[in-house]
């Protein structure tokens, strides 16, 4: 039973990852965009990297017993892919505040 919910897991964390897309870091996007609109990616892009954060926590904490052959790795891999995206969705959200903040007066 344990086995087969960790071969699960293990295969929809890969292939979760494989499925995700991230948007491309263009301020020229972001240009044509108005003040709510802005708002709102920045709110989307915050959703993004919590949501992310959580599942690579979850990975992070996840057990893997030793008797499953490089089951560490996939783990260590997982999570640096989660970090990494992370790390874009973190850029694109400074490059949609810094167009927000040159366009929209009353933003922090």
């Amino acid at each position: 039973m344990t086995f087969k919910f960790m071969a699960i897991s293990i295969a929809t964390l890969l292939l979760a990852g494989c499925s995700s897309t991230t948007a491309s870091i263009s301020p020229a996007k972001y240009d044509k965009m108005n003040c709510p609109e802005l708002n709102n990616a920045v709110g989307e892009t915050a959703t993004d990297i919590s949501r992310t954060a959580i599942a690579r926590g979850k990975v992070a904490n996840t057990s893997v017993p030793t008797w499953l052959l490089g089951g560490e790795r996939v783990k260590t891999a997982v999570a640096n892919r989660e970090t990494a995206r992370i790390d874009r969705l973190q850029q694109q959200q400074q490059v949609i505040v810094a167009t927000r903040r040159q366009r929209c007066p009353s933003s922090p």
